[in-house]
């Protein structure tokens, strides 16, 4: 079970960090010893080669003393992709399945499930065991680009038929798939990595739209939060800081009941210290936090402010990687 190998001193701390570099300097490995994290991110900055990207892995594993501790990476196809050429194939945005599925939904789920595998193939190769894929979030006229062409479409059965499809061939490939961004980034007008966004839409409209393919593949083993205030549910706090927001909605109206993790605390839709972060994320229900860009000033203070995981979120955590098939055997 994820944080209960040997060579961990105890549980993992409620937080997953990305690291500086393509390799760990010593600094970030005692760092990562001490703090004890449940898992590790990686980025276009970490990545150079598959052997230089095996290597790295086992090496932040090797930190916690568990080699199967969770490694995440951001691998969508499109704009948001971080394995590239030349030692990874381009990989299609998702509205390339999309627009495909309104003529043809058989082929294109097809398509995108031989894609999905394919991706999950490449991650297992390299020992990355977790994918933050797919999107569900429901695109608004008007809203913010950075969803855009990442979405499955803008209907709310389409996006959750192929969002079922991707979760389902990760799996089967060996890779934890997450859902993003629970309840729904698509109607936000700003960045939420450049500003918090406000969306003032009814509970109503909201219930049967935004939320409807999260909650139709509630059963996703890992979700994502927005950095998104819905003033019909809570007007002083964003999703990933609102116990509102996570038990009415995410919880409660969704139903999701798997590991809840939140968006990249340095993102600027956030404000406060770094360790004022971390423990309002964490009581407002999400089980862990993610720190993604590697900067010690930062990742400091929120490991320490980072409880140890509860048991409810370790057994999240352990239900999430049973369902988690046995990566394929691949060549190197």
């Amino acid at each position: 079970m994820t944080g209960q190998m040997i060579g961990r001193k105890g549980p993992p701390r409620a937080v997953i960090f990305g690291c500086e570099g393509p390799s760990l300097s010593d600094a970030e490995k005692r760092f990562f010893e001490d703090a004890n994290p449940l898992g590790f991110i990686l980025f276009a900055r970490n990545i150079d080669t598959p052997d230089q990207v095996r290597a790295l892995v086992r090496d932040l594993r090797a930190t916690v003393g568990d080699d199967a501790a969770p490694v995440l990476i951001d691998q969508e196809g499109g704009r948001v992709q971080r394995l590239r050429p030349p030692h990874w194939p381009d990989r299609p945005p998702a509205s390339v399945f999309a627009a495909a599925y309104l003529d043809n939904p058989h082929q294109a789920s097809a398509d995108l499930a031989a894609n999905a595998r394919a991706i999950a193939r490449d991650l297992a190769d390299l020992g990355i065991t977790v994918d933050c894929w797919p999107v569900l979030d429901l695109p608004q006229p008007g809203a913010d680009p950075i969803i855009g062409d990442r979405a499955l479409g803008t209907d709310t059965a389409a996006i959750a038929a192929l969002g079922g499809v991707i979760i389902d061939a990760l799996h089967a490939g060996g890779v934890t798939p997450i859902i993003k961004h629970i309840p729904g980034h698509g109607r936000a007008t700003v960045d939420s990595h450049k500003a918090l966004p406000v969306v003032e839409t009814d509970l109503a409209t909201l219930r049967d739209t935004d939320f409807a393919p999260f909650r139709a593949l509630n059963t996703a083993p890992w979700a994502m939060t927005a950095h998104v205030v819905y003033t019909a549910v809570d007007a002083d706090n964003c999703a990933t800081f609102s116990a509102k927001v996570v038990d009415r909605v995410i919880r409660g109206d969704i139903g999701f009941d798997g590991l809840l993790i939140s968006d990249d605390l340095s993102m600027h839709a956030l404000s406060g210290t770094f360790a004022d972060r971390t423990r309002r994320a964490l009581a407002a229900g999400c089980d862990v936090v993610l720190h993604c860009n590697g900067v010690m000033a930062e990742m400091a203070p929120v490991a320490e402010a980072a409880h140890i995981m509860t048991d409810k979120a370790l057994a999240r955590a352990a239900r999430a990687e049973a369902l988690r098939s046995p990566a394929p055997e691949t060549t190197a």
